[in-house]
């Protein structure tokens, strides 16, 4: 099981940190791939960074540099790091560890 937490209000150019935490059989030490993926109304689920098992990280050019991931593996949990912020960014956000998906929660970015 996954769960996401960290989400809520901010405002334009603020910074939030996202949590997942991963509990029952799922190992973030042992995970092939760490994801975070958003979802705005209306649009399509997008992919927004990722860690590979090596550690090797990656994020969408449309991001700009403005997202990061990191893990814990000792807490077993994945982060989300997100910067300067946009209102464009307001999105449910969700975490994915291999098959395996959270509920995501929700940022909102406001003027």
């Amino acid at each position: 099981q996954l769960s996401e937490s960290g989400g809520g209000l901010v405002q334009v150019g603020e910074s939030l940190t996202l949590a997942c935490t991963a509990s029952g059989d799922i190992s973030i030490g042992s995970a092939g791939a760490m994801r975070w993926f958003r979802q705005i109304p209306g649009k399509e689920r997008e992919w927004v960074a990722q860690m590979l098992s090596t550690g090797t990280t990656y994020s969408p050019e449309f991001l700009k540099g403005r997202f990061g991931i990191s893990r814990d593996n000792a807490n077993n949990r994945i982060f989300l790091f997100m910067n300067n912020l946009q209102i464009e960014d307001t999105a449910l956000y969700y975490c994915n560890v291999d098959t395996e998906w959270g509920l995501g929660t929700q940022v909102t970015v406001s003027s």
